[in-house]
């Protein structure tokens, strides 16, 4: 989001470097004259006309009917925090902007709530990204009657239970509303301020235990659809997060595992949604320094238990860049702590790049998620933050920038959440970058008041024609990877005793099969393609350690060690101690629905996956081998000879029936 950042010090060879990420401030600046009055688009399904639950199918989010529901969101923010870390809480000088939230949803002291909510489905908004703190959630203070004096019926209550009459309004409204988990404290995002991870200022028990609480809570409200995990994960002081170390700053790892909680132990419905890593290194110029975002997705992505339910997020602002923090400038003047200077780097930012250097990064940091199909990383990716200054921005840069990227959203057919739809103004002036903003006498001033040079951008956006109407159901691509820990997806063996005590074990989701393997570095590939659902629903499930389904006269990896799965069996797991395999799960098919007719393939000296092979490489930089699509994996084959360490080298593949 557009925010101020608080400065942080720290030595690094004996300089003191101040360190910043992005975004910061929205800037205001000179108002122009009045823009081309743009009439308010006209949307032919209304918010109202989509039947919940949520789910995916490919890059596609679909209703309970496998409707396309493109998510054409905003964020409503203030119940995240407003206050910019000094000076007093109480004061509105001390919060962003000078707007403060009261803890609670923006602009609830100024209009009723359902003139707010009214304004967004005027301007063609259909879902609402609604960020809380988890201080928030445990706040038993109650809101000032001043912080609510358009709402009166919310005096009193604490700023949990008037989130609780924002859920309950927007939905009935028809609005689908999701939950996003903004920050640790009651405070404005995102700098080094306590906020960096989602265990930065609590534990990650903690963590946890608030999201299975508000998915709970919502449980029976289906049109609440969404839980978006943590906001822009970035370093602190002294470290960056990571994806796949295993360690407690991997964000891999922390989502995956709290999103299979949320699936399996409070709400199934919900839609998981994760964003990439917003910022790592320092940005000082000769020091290592990126905004991630999706990239590392394409070598490890997540698989929840249930196919369906992934959608990966992105942030993008102008003024940020993929090697740029977002440090001021000197720009347009802004409320802002930071000095010019501090944090700048050489690195271009969003807005110094072409239309075709802007695709080109912006395809290879977020984009290319949902436009490579048939992928184990194959999922929606929803901007769920974008957002310039409003009347008073004058910056060549800024607009054409805004213009570029509503362009792509438009050409990629993306889902999206603009940031942020809620202002304050007096006299029209003001933080600007709203799409709605309402004065202290409760007058409202809004994007298509016939001043504003987003309306048409805005219009042009959300009445793009998109997909719509029915998408048919497609085959998943799902990783394993075990490689510091169970990567268990699969509901029936999860309810079930440890199959393999001490082993890591990695087993597909229900409904689907593995596929691949990687002959190092333990990974796995599943899917459902060509066979859909395998696994009997009355039949079981055999864990091979030796030969004693190996058919005589059928030694198909003569010298080698071979698990394979007895017939009418297929394999859907593995097991490994450190990097050696330990043991194959094998499930049961339904009669008739397995052959018997096999081959080897050998992966221990390359890769062996077939001329057209599906999946997208899902062990980078490692020998892979995989059956082909009609076909299932029966067995594993490795060798214990000297000098070997047990990994992986053939697969038995046989036919489908």
């Amino acid at each position: 989001m557009p925010r101020t950042f608080i400065r942080a010090r720290a030595a690094l060879a004996a300089v003191l470097l101040v360190v910043t990420f992005a975004p910061v401030a929205e800037a205001a600046g000179v108002r122009e004259s009045a823009a081309e009055v743009v009439a308010e688009p006209e949307i032919a399904a209304s918010a109202a006309n989509w039947t919940p639950p949520l789910s995916t199918r490919g890059r596609w989010i679909v209703d309970a009917n496998g409707n396309r529901f493109k998510l054409r969101s905003g964020n409503w923010h203030g119940a995240s925090g407003t206050w910019n870390g000094s000076g007093s809480a109480d004061a509105d000088a001390d919060h962003h902007a000078g707007e403060n939230s009261g803890r609670m949803p923006l602009g609830l002291d100024r209009a009723p709530m359902a003139e707010i909510i009214a304004g967004f489905q005027e301007i063609g908004i259909n879902s609402i990204r609604l960020p809380f703190s988890n201080e928030m959630i445990h706040d038993s203070r109650p809101v000032t009657d001043g912080s609510v004096a358009a709402n009166p019926a919310l005096r009193g209550k604490t700023p949990l239970q008037v989130y609780d009459v924002v859920v309950r309004e927007l939905t009935a409204a028809g609005l689908a509303v999701i939950l996003n988990n903004h920050t640790n404290t009651t405070r404005w995002c995102c700098g080094v301020d306590g906020n960096e991870r989602w265990n930065a200022s609590q534990s990650a028990e903690t963590w946890e235990n608030d999201w299975l609480l508000m998915a709970r809570r919502y449980r029976n409200n289906q049109r609440v659809v969404g839980a978006d995990l943590y906001n822009e994960v970035r370093r602190n002081i002294l470290d960056d997060p990571n994806w796949g170390l295993g360690d407690d700053h991997d964000w891999f790892a922390a989502s995956q595992r709290v999103g299979d909680r949320i699936l399996t132990e409070a709400d199934p419905d919900l839609l998981i949604i994760v964003e990439g890593i917003n910022w790592t290194g320092i940005p000082v110029d000769g020091l290592s320094h990126e905004r991630p975002t999706l990239e590392p997705v394409r070598r490890l992505s997540h698989t929840l238990v249930d196919s369906g339910k992934l959608v990966y997020s992105a942030h993008f602002y102008d003024y940020t860049g993929p090697n740029h923090s977002g440090a001021t400038d000197g720009g347009p003047p802004a409320r802002t702590k930071l000095r010019v200077g501090e944090g700048e780097t050489s690195d271009p930012r969003y807005r110094d790049l072409s239309p075709a250097e802007l695709i080109k990064v912006l395809d290879r940091q977020a984009f290319f998620v949902s436009a490579e199909t048939n992928t184990h990383f194959t999922a929606p990716v929803w901007i769920s933050e974008f957002g310039v200054g409003g009347r008073d921005e004058t910056g060549n840069k800024q607009r054409a920038w805004f213009e570029n990227f509503v362009d792509h959203l438009i050409r990629t057919d993306a889902d999206f959440a603009y940031w942020p739809l809620v202002g304050w103004h007096e006299n029209r002036k003001g933080n600007g970058w709203a799409l709605l903003h309402w004065d202290s006498a409760g007058h409202r001033m809004g994007v298509y008041d016939g001043d504003d040079w987003r309306a048409a951008a805005w219009t042009r956006l959300i009445a793009a024609q998109g997909r719509t109407g029915p998408v048919a159901p497609v085959s998943d691509w799902s990783m394993l990877s075990p490689d510091h820990g169970d990567f268990v997806e699969s509901r029936r063996i999860r309810a079930l005793p440890d199959w393999d005590s001490g082993a890591r074990k990695a087993v597909c989701p229900d409904g689907q099969r593995l596929l691949g393997l990687s002959h190092t570095g333990n990974r796995g590939l599943c899917s459902d393609v060509s066979a859909g659902p395998l696994w009997d629903p009355a039949g079981g499930h055999v864990v091979v350690v030796d030969e004693r389904y190996v058919g005589p006269g059928n030694d198909w990896a003569s010298g080698y060690t071979k698990l394979q799965c007895a017939d009418g069996y297929f394999l859907t797991g593995y097991s490994v101690r450190g990097s050696a395999v330990s043991a194959a799960l094998c499930a049961a098919a339904p009669a008739g629905r397995l052959g018997t007719a096999g081959r080897t393939v050998w992966f221990d000296r390359g890769d062996s996956r077939g001329s057209a092979a599906k999946g997208g490489d899902f062990a980078q930089g490692r020998y892979k081998g995989q059956c082909a699509d009609d076909e299932y994996a029966a067995g594993i084959a490795y060798t214990a000879r000297v000098g070997s360490a047990r990994t992986p080298d053939a697969l038995y593949c046989r036919k489908l029936s």
